[in-house]
């Protein structure tokens, strides 16, 4: 892949709106994709995929302004990472976590600790990563020398990032310690451990931490060695999930059209058909056609729920119990549609291409296989059961670590 950024990148001022955003995402995508089948394959680390997002400013997309940040809001960053997802899944999922893990010191921290956070990513161009799998309970965080120790199963960024969120439990109590720390402290290793069938670049190995020191004053959100919690901190969940939705939502995007392109291209018509050309075929049509509508709706939908999400994180002292639950429903809701459509249409490309699209060299696996692998992140039926309780009880789901 080439590292060079194309040179209006460093001549022409930067975009100042969404629409600008997403054209230069487009224009990140279009670089990724030129080389997107032969990179999954060699499944290399990706330095210089994080460079093309550094040199194209989406890194500091959701930054201040004053820092050097574009200041734009959450719907925009989603509908970047499902721009970029289209051209490689992989990349789009890590500029999501990244945009993720920037914005935790918002929900988690102190005002003084997110905004210094913010600051300097903005200025530095901070790439995040993350060490957050709940269901490794065994790093510890010791007060003696304020100490993290154990290992994380996966640390989604690890080599590419310049910054890793850690969290552990606090020894002998059930209070969880979040803090962000330089990618190369001393006691982080990263493993290379991460051979999945899908989203292959996403350097999500493990990760074991040897006594990695953390100053109190980095511990997100306390004060005195005490955690002040706000209900804003459980929004979390809905967030990340909504990352996952719109990168989803991008494979699928790309599947489609990369198949489509194929099939007016190099797709034969059935010799028993009556058409000459595949194009002209009605069940090729009609599967275009379905799979594309489906496509729309739950894209229109991720987009209405992005812009819901976004009227809680522009007022995060009045989020209340009730207005989080409903939004998480509301996520739920779309994460389980995306994940449908998504499976279904890069499985069913396939029927509309031939089998001479099955041929390694076009790598049109790789749409599934990469949302396959990162749609078993959590079981959907349990979000369809939050869904399902709300509508017939009014119940609304407790925060957890996956709702």
């Amino acid at each position: 892949m080439s590292t060079a950024a194309p040179a209006d990148w460093k001549t022409a001022p930067a975009p100042t709106d969404a629409h600008g955003w997403l054209a230069r995402a487009a224009e990140v995508a279009a670089v990724l994709a030129s080389d997107a089948a032969h990179r999954d394959k060699a499944a290399a680390t990706p330095y210089a995929e994080v460079r093309l997002l550094k040199d194209s400013g989406l890194v500091t997309l959701l930054g201040p302004v004053e820092h050097g940040g574009a200041g734009q809001d959450w719907p925009t960053a989603y509908r970047v990472v499902r721009e970029v997802a289209k051209a490689d899944g992989s990349i789009g999922q890590l500029l999501g976590y990244h945009y993720l893990w920037n914005w935790a010191a918002r929900l988690v921290a102190t005002r003084e600790q997110w905004e210094h956070v913010e600051a300097e990513a903005a200025r530095n161009q901070w790439f995040f990563g993350g060490a957050v799998n709940p269901r490794d309970k065994d790093v510890v965080v010791k007060d003696e020398g304020d100490t993290l120790t154990g290992r994380k199963s996966f640390s989604t960024g690890s080599k590419v990032s310049d910054v890793t969120v850690l969290e552990g439990v606090l020894e002998g109590t059930d209070d969880h310690v979040f803090a962000i720390v330089p990618s190369d402290s001393e006691g982080l290793t990263f493993h290379d451990d991460w051979d999945n069938i899908g989203q292959r670049l996403t350097e999500s190995g493990g990760v074991t931490l040897d006594a990695v020191r953390v100053p109190w004053s980095a511990a997100a959100g306390y004060v005195d060695k005490s955690f002040r919690p706000r209900v804003y901190n459980t929004l979390n969940v809905p967030t990340i999930q909504l990352v996952f939705v719109n990168f989803y939502l991008g494979i699928a995007a790309g599947a489609l059209e990369t198949a489509a392109t194929y099939t007016r291209t190099r797709s034969r018509a059935w010799l028993h058909g009556g058409h000459d050309r595949a194009v002209d075929e009605p069940y090729v049509i009609d599967t275009y056609g379905d799979l594309t509508a489906k496509l729309w709706a739950v894209e229109a939908l991720a987009d209405t729920v992005a812009v819901e999400g976004q009227k809680l994180h522009d007022d995060p002292d009045a989020v209340t119990e009730q207005a989080r639950g409903e939004f998480e429903v509301r996520v739920a809701a779309v994460k389980a549609r995306a994940t449908d459509v998504a499976l279904e249409v890069t499985n069913r490309i396939f029927e509309v291409t031939g089998a001479r699209a099955t041929a390694s060299t076009e790598g049109l696996d790789r749409f599934w296989r990469n949302v396959r692998t990162h749609t078993l992140h959590d079981p959907v039926a349990y979000k369809r059961r939050e869904i399902g309780r709300h509508v017939l009880t009014g119940e609304l789901p407790q925060p957890t670590w996956y709702s």
